[in-house]
């Protein structure tokens, strides 16, 4: 009987973001943006909107409302997707403060919270 040679595999333990994992440029933008998306789905879905009425609510068409809902985002801007939290009237707040620790930020951050 053969003996089956023991591959190992590595495990990283994740950042939080996969696209920072991933190396992606503009990570924070990417993940605030899939979090954006995912509560205009959820909304979306909560409503049970078909997709033809989501699209004329966001005043965008059907193969827009597909690609969101399927978390291709490429062409969604940020202002964009809050444009569509509005639209399913919800209220968008835009939060600027100093860094909890400046030695450890070079540069500020992007975060997406719902209340």
């Amino acid at each position: 009987m053969k003996k089956r040679a023991k591959n190992k595999i590595k495990i990283t333990k994740s950042s939080g973001n996969v696209f920072a994992d991933l190396d992606i440029k503009d990570a924070e933008k990417y993940i605030a943006k899939a979090e954006l998306a995912r509560k205009i789905n959820s909304i979306i879905e909560k409503r049970r909107l078909l997709q033809s009425e989501a699209a004329t609510l966001l005043e965008i068409d059907q193969p827009k409302i597909s690609a969101l809902s399927c978390g291709r985002l490429d062409d969604f801007s940020l202002e964009r997707l809050i444009t569509f939290l509005n639209k399913l009237d919800r209220d968008v707040e835009i939060f600027v403060r100093e860094p909890h620790n400046k030695r450890v930020h070079k540069t500020g951050h992007l975060t997406v919270a719902f209340g």
